[in-house]
């Protein structure tokens, strides 16, 4: 794929990562629970590769909070950003080097990226919140990683590869047609 193309799907992906938290209305608790951010980011990855996928990742969490107040800058677009620039990073490279591309290397990188995501979130979440005092325990991480995201984590099994299957078959498709 052609660096002009990269970019510009990374901006769709970055506008993308912009609007779906707005049908969340902007609850916190519901943003929590269904990930809307994680969507493009992940999809950035795969499709346009992990450089993208992590710049995507880490700029989003910056810009809506400079547009739209949410998440406050500190310290909650930090972790958002080391926690989506490791989705978006880790599933572009897995992605990236596996030899097929196929429904079994998207689950794959998706199942990797959302551990190692998850397991950032927990760490910057510890080191900002024991910055200011504040303790972020194990249980803690346990729910508000895992426990909270099912909602979120079942859509992202589901429609991620949805989505990266469907836009196999169209690109399959359109290379016949030529």
């Amino acid at each position: 794929m052609k660096p002009i193309k990269k970019m510009i799907l990374a901006a769709l992906f970055l506008a993308s990562g912009f609007v779906l938290p707005l049908f969340t209305a902007q609850v916190k608790e519901i943003g929590d629970s269904l990930l809307p951010m994680h969507f493009p980011v992940m999809l950035c990855g795969l499709v346009c590769g992990p450089w993208y996928g992590l710049a995507v990742g880490f700029i989003l969490p910056f810009f809506r909070s400079v547009l739209f107040s949410m998440p406050p800058i500190y310290p909650n677009a930090v972790w958002m950003a080391l926690e989506l620039a490791t989705y978006g990073g880790v599933i572009g490279w897995f992605y990236q080097k596996s030899t097929k591309k196929n429904i079994i290397s998207v689950y794959f990188s998706l199942i990797i990226a959302m551990l190692l995501g998850r397991i950032m979130w927990g760490f910057s979440k510890t080191v900002l919140l024991g910055i200011s005092g504040k303790s972020f325990g194990f249980e803690a991480f346990l729910v508000g990683g895992f426990l909270d995201a099912i909602p979120g984590i079942i859509l992202q099994l589901v429609l991620i590869p949805a989505m990266m299957a469907l836009l196999h078959k169209k690109t399959v498709a359109s290379l016949k047609a030529e």
